[in-house]
């Protein structure tokens, strides 16, 4: 083992030098310094070699930082050494702040900060926690010197670093505290005053040395990391991000970023929770009401009346409640004011096109409904979520359940539940079974849609929700399944309300209401808020002369207690300006609160022959012709048998019977529109192309949606069931020269007075050409003059229409116009309780009743009194080619024709008395050039033989005046002769296998029962 001291390792830290634990001991017993004592200086720093020696102090390990060995530091004039302690009888030196060379490793690094001294200290000084104390035995220590040794501080290769002016030194590392601590209880526990060391900066760590034998490298421990060798205790700096990487948040930056948004979502929702307070109910007395004028300014009518009665729990059905729930809420008792998942889920569904939803617990639709606005907001609806919550901890689930029931709108002016059974059942609200009470709850969801009895159309929706409701009743056992599968749907009755809407103003206030939300000019929520001004577009004096026409030709003959049948009748009707398209009387039943249901804005009656004239606009607009190629014009002739199948038409067999099952034979368009022959029509709505005749129809003024508006050849009978009004707007463009302006029923409209609200544009095309609708009205002209509108003339001005009859006459309609005014009338029949459609056979004590009867009556009544005080005028036409001459009404059907119904000829197979390749004869074929003995304007022609006929074809003949022609043929065999007589004599034709036709003759071979 080496004599030589051991090296003292440098101070990593750097900093002043401190003194010795043991001198501690010498400083308790020495007297204080006299004044003006100079201080021992700190002892020079020097470098040395050497090996420390094997004698280790508690630790028994060299440290791992000693400074190169084989140095021996210089001893500094001055300092002591420390007394050595000893511990198992063995000398041991108390470590110390500096570093040594050799083998032996730093027990603390570098730092000038004091650590606290032992409790046995004598001065309360503190040596600074840089100190460390050697682990090995300086030579001369073995004597037991019970003074402290001197110490021989070795100067590292670096400079030490300034100590600051403020005399702070930077605190050593844990290390070497604790090293400080366990030399100090090595030499007896004793505390130290502070002594100024020469701190030496250790240089860079040199790499293990190995040892043998009792050397001082024996136990050693390898180097580890440690602070930068250049002082200061500085780290490691991470290495930079890169490329890619640089871009994606570190995990601590997501976690900070969610615990941070978590924490400000909290802090808002608690901010929000204590700022928003429960307001004050809504009074309804302070709703305002929606004002309506007629065109000229005076009041038509005013709503804004709440048809409201609250009423408890208690007093509402189990049956009532339950199916509100399984409405609206089914989870309503067992979750929170708020569902989130509910919200996101409606949110979702309404950005998605899956309808809109709001996804409120009924909690919140009752503070809508009675704490807050209707208006929709962002605000308005966060506000809703905080007074839910709060509402949802002060009041229970039945007080806000009783809420609800009051304050909704369950259509028909009805605010509650109280009213809504009253307004549609005359029930309480107590007496309310499960079907009743369903159909109640699904109008919550859309009170105007769901209400079967003002818009019939929509029965099959009402019906579906309704079905949803009791299913969600089974669902939560509210409902037995066995009950359930018995059960019908409830009609509900016809609305008897306040007089403030009776006669014709309730009729307008919905039309109207209907017409802004339709048109989105005002959302119901707004309106039922109410504060609105409406000028309609309606006269007061048309108005009053609608009214009375219907009063004067229908409401007064009819006879309710004496037939029932009667009782059936309703009506209604539309007048619009053609030029600027806007409605100026309407007529919607005999009184609103009897009759609830708008006879004018209904869609559920067929149209029937009012659609005919849309058939030949379409045509003449495309330029169609028949199957044999000629075009079609007002003097085109067509067969018009009576059953006879439409040639053409993939579709499958069709073949529509006329007016009384009669036929008409060949026969004019104009003549087949005057008598409204369902045969004519129904080949010309294949020839013109049922698609394109829809399409026309969408053009002047029917909705695209209306029910039943299909591409059949049935299209042209009038199977569709569009409304009074949309037939009135269709009729206007015919009269407005083919031009189309969508109807209006709103002129002006205002908000609290002052604010205007703007309205849509008036928009005007061109839906047919000029030559199409004036051709139609030519020959819509003829219907007033000769046909089934002849009561029309009574207009006493030159009027153009056409009459119709829906399907088991439970409708008759017409529709006509002036150059000035188009109005449509429409009669049709309802029982009063099912609301079902009825027949009109013997309605007015008639055996039925017709376009041409009641329905013209009142319009040429209305007519003349709504243009009275004005000059009436001609049309003013732009007719097709051909159109300006008129043609015999009917034709003889033996001018040779190849597979159309023009000029009466036909080819081929026969069928029905001569139909072939889309063509109809009436009564007989020809194979050959045959000529038929025909009529013209009472003349008598001669049939002559032809030959050549094929497969026994027949030849006719037709008479006139009671004068007979005959002709014969050489075929195979023998056609029969035939009579046609003004009296319709049957005729029939007949060949090889053929089936027989009939025809009616009149002035020639053809009759008109």
């Amino acid at each position: 083992m080496s004599d030589e001291p051991q090296p003292q390792q440098p101070s990593q830290g750097g900093g002043g030098p401190t003194e010795p634990p043991a001198a501690a001991e010498e400083k308790q017993t020495k007297p204080p310094a006299a004044p003006g004592e100079a201080k021992t200086p700190p002892p020079a720093r020097s470098s040395g070699a050497g090996k420390a020696p094997s004698g280790t102090s508690g630790a028994g390990e060299a440290p791992s930082g000693a400074a190169e060995a084989g140095r021996t530091p210089p001893v500094v004039p001055g300092a002591r050494r420390p007394s050595s302690a000893t511990a198992g009888g063995e000398t041991k030196t108390p470590p110390r702040a500096v570093t040594g060379t050799g083998n032996a490793s730093a027990a603390a690094t570098a730092g000038a900060a004091r650590t606290p001294s032992s409790p046995t200290a004598g001065a309360g000084k503190t040596p600074p926690a840089a100190v460390t104390w050697g682990a090995k035995t300086a030579p001369g220590a073995a004597g037991g010197d019970a003074h402290t040794q001197r110490l021989t501080p070795v100067r590292a290769g670096t400079p030490k670093p300034a100590t600051p002016a403020d005399g702070t030194t930077k605190a050593a590392p844990a290390g070497a505290a604790a090293a400080a601590v366990a030399a100090v209880a090595a030499v007896g526990g004793q505390d130290t005053q502070t002594r100024q060391l020469a701190a030496i900066r250790a240089p860079k760590p040199a790499a293990p040395t190995t040892a043998t034998g009792s050397g001082a490298g024996a136990g050693s421990e390898p180097p580890t990391a440690g602070p930068d060798p250049e002082g200061g205790g500085k780290k490691m700096k991470r290495p930079k991000r890169t490329g890619w990487r640089r871009i994606i948040p570190t995990w601590r930056m997501v976690l900070g970023t969610f615990v941070l948004g978590t924490l400000l979502l909290i802090g808002l929702f608690f901010l929000g929770y204590s700022m928003v307070k429960i307001p004050a109910a809504n009074a309804f007395a302070t709703k305002q009401s929606n004002v309506y004028l007629y065109a000229d300014g005076s009041q038509l009518a005013r709503d804004g009346e709440v048809n409201r009665e609250n009423v408890t729990l208690a007093q509402v059905s189990k049956d009532a409640q339950h199916a509100v729930l399984a409405a609206e809420d089914r989870d309503f008792y067992t979750e929170s004011a708020v569902d989130p998942k509910a919200m996101l889920r409606a949110a979702w569904n309404t950005a998605t096109g899956k309808g809109t939803q709001s996804g409120s617990t009924i909690t919140q639709q009752y503070v809508k409904n009675y704490y807050l606005a209707q208006e929709q907001t962002v605000t308005r609806k966060v506000k809703e979520v905080f007074v839910a919550i709060k509402l949802d901890r002060s009041e229970s689930k039945d007080q806000i359940l009783e809420g609800y029931l009051n304050t909704s709108y369950f259509g028909r002016n009805a605010y509650g539940i109280q009213a809504a059974a009253q307004a549609y059942y005359g029930k309480d609200a107590a007496d309310l079974d499960p079907a009743r009470a369903a159909y109640l709850a699904a109008l919550v969801n859309a009170p105007s849609e769901y209400d079967v009895i003002a818009h019939p159309e929509n029965k099959a929706a009402a019906v579906a929700r309704w079905n949803y409701v009791l299913d969600g009743m089974v669902k939560k056992g509210w409902l037995s399944a066995s009950a359930r599968a018995g059960m019908k749907f409830p009609m509900p009755k016809e609305q008897t309300v306040s007089t403030g809407m009776s006669g014709q103003r309730g009729y307008i206030v919905n039309a109207v209401n209907d017409y802004l939300i339709k048109n989105k000019i005002v959302d119901s929520d707004s309106l039922e808020a109410g504060g609105y001004r409406i000028t309609t577009t309606l006269e007061k004096d048309k108005q009053n002369a609608f009214v009375k026409a219907v009063d004067d030709k229908l409401i007064s003959q009819l006879d309710k207690k004496n037939n029932k049948v009667d009782t059936y009748v309703r009506a209604g009707g539309a007048s619009v300006d053609p030029k600027t398209g806007k409605l100026v009387a309407m007529y919607g039943g005999i009184d609103y609160v009897k009759q609830y249901t708008n006879g004018a804005t209904r869609g559920d009656f067929q149209v029937g022959s009012t659609f005919k004239p849309f058939v030949f606009a379409s045509a003449v607009d495309n330029g169609s012709t028949t199957q044999s190629g000629q075009t079609i014009t007002p003097n085109t002739y067509y067969d018009g048998t009576n059953s006879r199948p439409v040639q053409g038409w993939s579709g499958g067999a069709y073949a529509p019977e006329n007016e009384d099952e009669k036929s008409y034979g060949q026969i004019t368009v104009r003549k087949a529109t005057d008598l409204s022959v369902n045969s004519v029509y129904a080949q010309m709505a294949v020839d013109v192309g049922p698609s394109k005749v829809k399409q026309t129809a969408i053009g002047l003024g029917l909705p695209a949606d209306t029910p039943d508006l299909q591409p059949y050849p049935s299209i042209a009978l009038g199977t569709a069931t569009a409304s009074v009004v949309d037939m009135a707007e269709a009729y206007a463009t015919l009269a407005n020269h083919g031009r189309h302006g969508t109807y209006t029923m709103v002129d002006k409209i205002t908000k609290d007075g002052t604010e205007e609200i703007k309205l849509p544009e008036s928009k005007t095309t061109q839906a047919v050409s000029r030559q199409a609708a004036d051709t139609t009205t030519s020959i819509l002209q003829s219907v007033v003059d000769n046909g089934t509108a002849t009561a029309a003339q009574a207009a006493g001005r030159p009027a153009a229409g056409k009459t119709g009859t829906a399907e088991e006459d439970n409708a008759a309609w017409f529709a006509g116009y002036t150059p000035d005014l188009a109005t449509v009338v429409s009669v049709m029949g309802q029982d009063p309780v099912t609301a079902k459609h009825k027949s009109l056979y013997g309605a007015l004590g008639l055996a039925r009743i017709n376009g041409g009867g009641a329905p013209t009556e009142i319009w040429a009544q209305y007519t003349k009194a709504a243009l009275k005080g004005t000059a009436p005028f001609a049309f003013d036409l732009d007719l097709q080619a051909g159109a300006e001459t008129e043609a015999p009404a009917t034709r003889s059907p033996a001018t040779p024709g190849t597979g159309g119904q023009d000029n009466g000829g036909t080819t081929g197979d026969q069928s029905n008395g001569g139909t072939t390749d889309g063509g109809q004869d009436n009564g007989g074929t020809t194979g050959g050039d045959q000529t038929n003995g025909g009529s013209t304007d009472g003349a008598t022609t001669n049939g002559s033989t032809t030959s050549g006929t094929t497969d026994g074809g027949t030849t006719t003949s037709g008479t006139s005046t009671g004068t007979t022609t005959s002709g014969t043929d050489s075929g195979t065999s023998t056609g029969t002769t035939t009579d046609g007589t003004s009296t319709g004599t049957t005729t029939s034709g007949t060949d090889s296998g053929t089936s027989t036709g009939t025809t009616a003759g009149d002035n020639g071979g053809f009759g008109f029962g």
